[in-house]
């Protein structure tokens, strides 16, 4: 059955833009945070949030950094913005209420979901935060940058991740130049030996980004749908309560990793 889905540009109390989608006519459903990647609030993230909304969830997609002097560089890639680990709790805490007030969404469940740049901060949130039904991590999260303490980082990653309380998603490429296969696995481990429920997933020959269609060098519509598909079965057993936090811990980790694989050889793609 087809879903329509209502759109609205709005601008949350702090002044932080977002963009908001949600099913029309569904009632009160679960719900997801979208962090976009480094460019900012673009077409895509806009896009990922009206097909969350098609599946089912109303979704919002802030412009968490909505702080950078200039747009126009940080949305072609020319710039970026170091959201802090601090400030990232603080601006997910100002959507989250937001949505909590909407009359369309569930307010008990409610995902935080980041992508590349970002994806460390679903893992941040939850660990401050004991109200996150589940969190998803595209690409991100997982890098050897991520796991020190630094300025922006003022706790390391496995700590945080030792206080996360709910489920975790997880999808990665083999081809990415940034995050190496044996950093999933690093990232598995912590969750293994912290006793987290997680779902990762490693898709042959995908490069970093690779969800992204606006970016042709970078997509992998085969390996993006098959993602997805992996992500909505996820938020279908955490959002939808199939799973709740008194379930067993359920480890799933699927990886295709080609015989040839050799880190140093993948290049980042456009």
């Amino acid at each position: 059955m087809a879903v329509n889905v209502a759109t609205e540009e709005i601008t949350l109390p702090n002044g932080m833009p977002a963009f908001f989608a949600y099913p029309e006519q569904a009632g009160a459903v679960p719900a997801v945070i979208l962090m976009h990647e480094r460019y900012g609030l673009v077409q895509h993230t806009r896009d990922q949030a009206v097909r969350c909304a098609t599946d089912g969830y109303a979704t919002i997609a802030p412009d968490f950094f909505f702080r950078h002097a200039d747009k126009n560089a940080l949305n072609a890639g020319d710039s970026r913005y170091d959201l802090t680990d601090p400030e990232s709790v603080e601006l997910i805490d100002v959507a989250m209420a937001w949505l909590r007030d909407r009359a369309e969404v569930y307010n008990e469940k409610i995902a935080v979901a980041g992508y590349c740049q970002t994806g460390r901060h679903p893992l941040v949130y939850a660990a401050h935060r004991n109200d996150v039904a589940a969190v998803v991590l595209w690409y991100g999260g997982a890098s050897k940058r991520e796991w020190g303490i630094k300025e922006e980082q003022p706790e390391a990653l496995e700590d945080l991740i030792a206080r996360v309380g709910c489920p975790i998603f997880g999808a990665f490429g083999s081809n990415d130049h940034i995050i190496a296969v044996e950093d999933v696995v690093r990232l598995r481990n912590v969750f293994e030996s912290h006793f987290k429920t997680y779902d990762l997933n490693i898709y042959s020959g995908a490069p970093h980004g690779w969800l992204n269609d606006t970016m042709p060098g970078r997509y992998r519509k085969q390996q993006a749908e098959a993602g997805w598909a992996a992500q909505q079965s996820f938020l279908e057993r955490t959002l939808k309560n199939i799973f709740t936090a008194g379930d067993d811990i359920q480890w799933r980790f699927n990886a295709v990793i080609p015989q040839t694989y050799d880190f140093s050889k993948n290049v980042r793609l456009e």
